[in-house]
């Protein structure tokens, strides 16, 4: 793992972005890179992970803090191990901290990573997770409860959580004494050194179970398939996500469990189009209608309203109803819906409709002058669309 990439560098922003530079960078990144649009395509879904992975540390203010003053060191506990990083100074095998400690005593050596070690028995946060769910335009726009299926770490209901068989319990550790701790002496540049480590035999717990549980083999937890009811608000957008708080893998020690995160995928609809909050509609129209007006019965996602048609619509014009879009998030406002008119040509004509098309296109316009382009001074198409 020592050969992760700088967290900013994957995203593309520079150290010190603020949170919506970095929720920006990481939306185009995600987007580039989600396996439904690169199906097959491995490297593709690597970036996927790595931006995710990213983006999970530099938006949680904790977690940030914490890279931006160790690096990975700070947000990975595994990060270097057996590699010379920071269980090593030089690859010479010895922890300064630890020397420092035994020199002048406990109060030293913390600014070289030893001195305060991470209790094993003290409660930690449940890991985050994520899934995917796909919905309808309407539920993106009007908001929805769904239910997801997940596989999440939790307590085993065999020994709850203890590790150890019914009946049983877990013993004091005999190398370590309990403590967690044993001593150990390395010869170093400075002499032999005593330093303490976590036992080997109970991994820093001072305790062993030595009649596991049979369900989770000592472990003290079980992954397992769970239905979790997700609140999607109104409006949110495709590619975007939910978090829901507490309902990802379950804590060790009686810490907190982590969070849920659930990208949400929007289906696109047969008609409207989403742009921000504003939903397009094309309405189509004939010839006779559009020169002399008529009322427009226009689908909206609140039902259908009447809209009068003025006489002399011309081809692309845009109407707008407004506070028929999509509510804002923030719950605030709402957007219009923007009518795009399109006149349509019919292909088939009898002999009779032609005589007469001809006929009311000599009244209109004798002498079969050009009239059609009489704007002048506004592009070669004419007036600038609305």
């Amino acid at each position: 793992m020592a050969d992760k990439r700088d967290y900013y560098e994957v995203l593309g922003v520079n150290k010190g972005a603020g949170d919506d530079e970095i929720k920006k960078a990481y939306r185009k990144m995600a987007k580039q890179y989600h396996p439904d649009l690169n199906p097959g395509n491995a490297e593709a879904e690597a970036k996927f992970k790595e931006c995710n992975e990213a983006y999970e540390v530099l938006s949680d203010p904790d977690k940030k803090a914490k890279y931006d003053r160790f690096g990975h060191a700070g947000v990975d506990p595994n990060y270097g191990a057996g590699g010379g990083g920071f269980d090593g100074f030089g690859g010479m095998g010895f922890d300064m901290g630890d020397i420092f400690s035994s020199i002048f005593g406990s109060g030293f050596g913390g600014g070289f990573g030893g001195g305060q070690r991470v209790n094993p028995n003290a409660p930690q946060r449940g890991g985050d997770i994520q899934t995917n769910i796909t919905i309808s335009f309407e539920e993106a726009a009007k908001g929805c409860k769904k239910t997801v299926e997940v596989n999440r770490v939790e307590v085993c209901d065999g020994c709850s959580g203890s590790g150890a068989a019914p009946g049983s319990t877990a013993q004091t550790c005999s190398q370590c004494g309990g403590s967690g701790q044993v001593m150990s002496q390395q010869r170093t540049i400075l002499g032999v050194m005593q330093t303490q480590k976590p036992c080997p035999t109970c991994g820093g717990k001072g305790t062993i179970i030595p009649n596991p549980c049979s369900k989770c083999r000592g472990a003290g937890r079980v992954r397992r398939p769970a239905k979790v009811e997700v609140n999607i608000p109104a409006g949110i957008d495709d590619r975007q996500a939910v978090s829901v708080r507490s309902q990802g893998n379950k804590g060790v020690n009686g810490g907190p469990a982590g969070d849920l995160r659930v990208g949400v995928n929007v289906r696109n609809h047969p008609f409207f189009e989403r742009d921000g909050y504003n939903v397009w509609y094309q309405a189509n129209i004939s010839f006779a209608q559009a020169a002399l007006g008529c009322e427009l019965i226009v689908p909206t996602l609140d039902g259908d309203v009447k809209y009068t048609v003025p006489a002399g619509t011309q081809p692309g014009d845009v109407f707008k109803l407004k506070d028929r879009g999509i509510p804002n998030l923030n719950g605030r406002s709402k957007g219009d819906q923007l009518v795009r008119v399109e006149i349509v040509v019919p292909k088939k004509l009898s002999q009779k409709q032609k005589d007469l098309l001809k006929e009311f296109e000599a009244d209109l316009n004798p002498g079969n002058v050009n009239t059609l382009n009489e704007d002048k001074g506004k592009g070669i198409f004419g007036k600038k669309k609305k």
